[in-house]
């Protein structure tokens, strides 16, 4: 009888040689930021966030809220995933990065992990590598909306419950939208009235797993010109028509937000022939 040992042997050696590579475990040793690349399975790690939180003004109370869940976080106490909500421009992004670099000092094992908005539907898989680990981890969607509907949504709440395990104690969910409800108004059209009830049920489901809402109106004239002046001030930007010249750029620009004065404030600086951080 012929022993067939050694063919079975080359075969499950060949076969070894085609399966794919085990990723690489993730070295959060290396950064205090990282962007998750779902494809490769990987964490790429990011330089840290230049601006200071002090320097976003005109949301105060936003600020106050946000930091202070994300401090019970970091301190290993209970808290609620949060959704920055509000119109474009207002400092969601920058407040969620600024906090995070603004508590990371007093908790080195705390790291933010960002994702891209296409990727939501790898949270849940992400999240339970995520479980297992020592550091706490701020997760991090810049922009979230369900243009594709229900899948992601769905995902998103896999990845925030937990399923059977439960939600990691280890990972606060972060997001930011231009809109408090994250399925797109369109999405229901031509879809008939039971498929529009159905993502409306979806939308609101969705939208009730973050306990914390911070919104985020629009600027009007005076704190606009507040934040123009702030940032003036800080950086010895003194002009005498500054605040005629901020409202005409905020006029050719057609808003007024944080994010206007700011680029305001760089334009007169880099006219200024003076250096900002």
């Amino acid at each position: 009888m012929t022993d067939l040992t050694p063919l079975l042997t080359r075969i499950a050696e060949a076969l070894e040689r085609l399966a794919p590579a085990a990723p690489a475990q993730p070295d959060f040793a290396a950064a205090r930021l990282f962007r998750h690349d779902p494809a490769r399975a990987a964490f790429v790690a990011a330089p840290d966030y230049p601006l200071p939180l002090d320097l976003l003004v005109g949301v105060d109370r936003q600020k106050d809220r946000f930091v202070e869940n994300l401090g019970r976080f970091a301190r290993g106490l209970p808290a609620n995933h949060a959704l920055l909500w509000g119109v474009r421009g207002t400092g969601k992004s920058s407040l969620a990065k600024a906090a995070f670099m603004a508590a990371v000092g007093g908790h080195p094992d705390l790291k933010l992990v960002e994702v891209d908005r296409d990727e939501v539907t790898a949270l849940p898989a992400l999240f339970d590598v995520l479980r297992d680990r020592a550091e706490r981890f701020v997760v991090l969607c810049d922009d979230l909306s369900f243009e594709d509907g229900a899948a992601a949504a769905k995902a998103l709440k896999s990845a925030l419950e937990g399923g059977v395990a439960g939600p990691p104690e280890n990972v606060l969910f972060v997001a930011t939208s231009n809109r408090r409800h994250l399925m797109p108004r369109d999405h229901a059209e031509g879809r008939g009235l039971i498929a529009a009830a159905e993502d409306a049920e979806e939308e609101v489901s969705v939208s009730d797993r973050f306990g914390l809402w911070v919104g985020f109106p629009p600027m009007d004239q005076a704190a606009y010109l507040d934040a123009v002046r702030s940032y003036a001030g800080r950086f010895d930007l003194g002009v005498k028509d500054l605040d005629r010249r901020a409202l005409q750029w905020a006029q050719a620009r057609g808003s007024r937000s944080g994010r206007v004065a700011w680029q305001f404030i760089r334009d007169l600086a880099g006219e200024l022939g003076k250096p900002l951080p």
